[in-house]
């Protein structure tokens, strides 16, 4: 059996789709921790300005910070994300005020 440009088609033809023994297998990605991921970034992030005396970042950083650590904190549960949250704001309220 051919197709319209007389190319082999059939079993013998291997095919990006559907299922089989002939079909290509995605490849096996490992699942992503995202909370323990988020935990991580956003309590370096909250370290870093702890540590500071002054603001670490430039306005533009500042600004998606302000932005990026409320969305990051959505992978946490409610309780821990809204502590994360106010603490965050505390400090940037401090570093704009030093």
């Amino acid at each position: 059996m051919t197709d319209l440009f007389g190319n082999p088609t059939g079993p013998a033809q291997f095919s990006l789709f559907g299922e089989g023994e002939d079909r290509l297998q995605a490849p096996a990605r490992p699942p992503v921790d995202h909370e323990a991921r988020a935990r991580e970034k956003l309590n370096r992030v909250l370290a870093k300005a702890r540590a500071a005396r002054t603001m670490p970042w430039d306005e533009r950083n500042v600004r998606m910070w302000q932005t990026v650590f409320p969305q990051m904190a959505q992978w946490l549960p409610a309780e821990e994300a809204e502590q994360l949250k106010l603490e965050f704001f505390r400090e940037l309220e401090r570093l704009k005020a030093a």
